[in-house]
């Protein structure tokens, strides 16, 4: 029980197992993106890219391939995006997380 006692929430577990997987981020022009959350509704991506809030984007995963998204938020240190959440969404969250935490650090 100690051990479940040390975790500090969802994000200490899985920053254990996971590294910041570098992305593509295409607005106007390809940008690299680290991206440093996912899930089936979104994205954050520390990157120096700066679309508009409600710009359209593509985020292109190595492993996960693409998928569009909209530009929900913006913060010093990259933005924030959003899916259509659907099947499609899932399936891209899916497989960035398990390709993230399938490869040695």
């Amino acid at each position: 029980m100690a051990a479940a006692a040390s975790l500090k929430g969802p994000t200490s577990m899985a920053s254990r197992w996971r590294r910041r997987r570098m992305c593509v981020l295409i607005a106007d022009r390809p940008a690299p993106a680290a991206l440093r959350e996912i899930s089936a509704a979104g994205a954050f991506l520390e990157t120096n890219a700066r679309p508009p809030l409600g710009a359209s984007v593509e985020l292109h995963h190595p492993e996960a391939g693409a998928i569009m998204a909209e530009v929900r938020s913006l913060a010093d240190d990259g933005i924030g995006i959003g899916f259509s959440c659907g099947e499609r969404s899932v399936a891209f969250a899916l497989a960035a997380i398990a390709a993230d935490m399938s490869r040695p650090a």
